[in-house]
């Protein structure tokens, strides 16, 4: 077995991952961290765990996490990461950062973006950015893995073929995302989060501002070779989980029919057990990827006006968090990438 640490666990991406690793066939949670539950059940915060075989709460100690872990998911909110990573893999311990301290490369972009100095910069170059699907190999030899961010986890994958193989105008690029209130994470209860205010709603957030902006444009970078500026918009729907995402963009190269569009994304994907590219005409709906770590894509041409339209759908705490990371988990340890991952949504 891998004993495994979650420290951030009372978070809603870090009782994903309990929930997932509680499945796992080779993982063991052996260590808990949550300052504000210390002491305490995990079951205390989220029933849900009630009968399940799991320590109790503790603050975080790297001297527990030396004694008691083999590898360690950090999942504490912004800049909690990189005040401990150093310690975590001086320890030999690998790591996985859910959050977004290890994402972006340019630490000034990350600044700029998150409001917050980055500590560690020699850390911030070793780190992979760690979509499976492009970075298998990579991933694999990481000793930290930065898990990539919701809405840009569906973003890229959305567009991937098109970006690398150079079908499209990487400044035409329009991102149109939705996505459920669990999102915007469990510990910081605000006006805008309460039922009264996002029930019966629909709003676009963070226009021209939104932190995954540059974490989508940095990756279609590598992608590419060239440079991206796209728009991102991101919105807030009334449904818990769950991210759609409707990209556009236009054709470089001749128009694609929508067979010849079909075929790139089913080429592309082949060997991917996790993206699920839907029959050409079909539609992606966010309810049925709900508690997987899957990504269902629908691929339509508009030939009339020269561009593609790409929708994706995941779930933001499944592929967009914590099942994304149980996937670079099985990696980074020579397992099966579909171990512990393999369950299909809950529907309806």
């Amino acid at each position: 077995m891998i004993r495994v640490g979650i420290i951030g666990a009372a978070g809603y991406a870090g009782a994903e991952l309990i929930r997932y690793l509680a499945i796992h066939p080779v993982a063991k949670i052996a260590y808990l961290v949550s300052d504000s539950s210390e002491g305490k059940p995990i079951s205390e915060v989220y029933p849900s765990f009630l009968g399940q075989d799991l320590p109790l709460c503790e603050k975080y100690s790297i001297e527990r996490v030396k004694e008691l872990c083999d590898f360690v998911f950090t999942v504490r909110g912004n800049g909690g990461a990189m005040a401990i990573a150093r310690e975590i893999l001086d320890a030999g311990i690998k790591m996985i950062d859910v959050p977004a301290d290890f994402r972006l490369k340019d630490p000034e972009v990350f600044q700029k973006f998150y409001k917050i100095p980055h500590t560690e910069p020699e850390l911030l170059k070793e780190a992979v950015y760690a979509i499976p699907e492009l970075r298998r190999e990579q991933i694999k030899t990481a000793r930290l893995a930065a898990n990539p961010g919701c809405y840009a986890t569906c973003s890229i994958l959305s567009l991937a073929p098109l970006v690398r193989g150079g079908y499209i105008d990487l400044d035409s690029i329009i991102i149109d995302a939705k996505s459920g209130v669990s999102g915007a994470g469990r510990s910081k209860l605000s006006v805008p989060g309460l039922f009264a205010e996002t029930n019966e709603g629909f709003k676009a957030y963070g226009v021209t501002t939104h932190r995954h902006t540059p974490e989508i444009e940095q990756e279609f970078d590598s992608l590419s070779g060239g440079s991206a500026h796209i728009s991102f918009t991101p919105h807030l729907v009334p449904m818990n989980r769950g991210i759609l995402a409707t990209c556009y963009a236009t054709y470089t190269k001749e128009t694609l029919s929508g067979e010849a569009l079909h075929e790139i994304y089913a080429d592309f994907y082949k060997d991917a057990f996790f993206v699920r590219v839907l029959p050409a005409g079909a539609q992606p709906v966010s309810k049925c990827v709900s508690g997987t770590n899957f990504c269902h894509i629908g691929t339509a041409s508009d030939e009339r006006c020269n561009r593609c339209i790409i929708t994706g759908v995941i779930d933001n705490m499944g592929k967009g968090a914590a099942g994304q990371a149980v996937q670079n988990f099985n990696l980074m340890n020579g397992l099966d990438e579909t171990a512990g991952l393999t369950m299909p949504a809950v529907y309806p």
